[in-house]
């Protein structure tokens, strides 16, 4: 078992894993652009869909997009396999068993995300992505059945409170620059160090404003009893632009999810694998 776990470490610590993170990081930032723009158009009633698919849509209809899409696909699952790694071998160095587990866990969140978008960008390339149900549709019928099941009330409450725990989560790490863990030492220092703690104060804060839009929508569907109350981003970030002064306050959530954007750029930059 120990040397599996020595084995694991190394992996997780290669170069080739490294420039793995990297081209995933870079890929994750794409699509926080992409949203952003979308979450920009949508403010000022130009349509579009707001959230990694229609992100996704977006860049297909690029050229060389099928490409550029199989590359986000790539980088995606590398990034997938490397919170793995850390879920599983990650964080020894901690003396704190509540916090290493608490650590391992959050890398299990991100695999689960990562993935997702990743398996989207790899349908949306080969041109199973469009079509159907979309994401919100879906949301909606798997809201409804929920809702209908037993206990069915507390359940989409509980996913609500759950969405609202990350997206807390997100803004803590903004606002106490834990964040800058994740980065290379001396990464955060100087002129271009100031940038990037900006960046990602000001993107995570962002994006968990836009997470937890998500949380009251199902908390809201779950007090109603009505499951098309629920939705996903693209619900959110409308549900926003609906309310008083709501193009702004939505164009500062987008600006948000382009400062995480750019910051994930960074990131990839300065990822610390060790």
């Amino acid at each position: 078992m120990g040397d599996v776990q020595a084995k694991g470490e190394q992996a997780r610590h290669s170069d080739t894993m490294r420039t793995a993170a990297r081209v995933g990081l870079a890929a994750f930032g794409l699509v926080h652009l992409l949203i952003a723009w979308l979450a920009l158009q949508i403010a000022w009633g130009h349509g579009g869909k707001a959230d990694s698919q229609g992100a996704l849509q977006a860049v297909a209809k690029e050229p060389f997009g099928e490409v550029l899409l199989w590359i986000v696909a790539a980088g995606l699952l590398a990034l997938t396999i490397w919170q793995v790694m850390t879920a599983l071998w990650g964080h020894r160095s901690e003396s704190d068993d509540k916090s290493r587990t608490m650590k391992r866990l959050a890398a299990v969140g991100r695999a689960v995300v990562y993935a997702a978008i990743g398996f989207s960008a790899a349908r949306t390339a080969s041109g199973s992505g469009s079509g159907g149900k979309s994401q919100d549709q879906k949301g909606e019928g798997l809201t409804a059945d929920l809702l209908s099941a037993p206990a069915g009330r507390v359940l989409v409450a509980a996913i609500g409170i759950g969405i609202l725990v990350v997206a807390a989560r997100h803004v803590h790490r903004g606002v106490t620059d834990n964040f800058t863990h994740d980065l290379e030492a001396g990464a955060t220092s100087g002129a271009s160090g100031s940038t990037i703690r900006l960046l990602g104060r000001s993107g995570y804060v962002g994006k968990g404003a836009a997470i937890g839009i998500v949380g009251v929508l199902f908390a809201w569907a779950a007090l109603s009893y009505d499951a098309d109350k629920a939705g996903g981003l693209d619900d959110a970030l409308k549900t926003v632009r609906d309310q008083p002064f709501g193009p702004y306050l939505l164009s500062l959530v987008a600006l948000g999810l382009a400062a995480f954007g750019l910051f994930c750029f960074a990131w990839a930059r300065y990822v610390r694998t060790r």
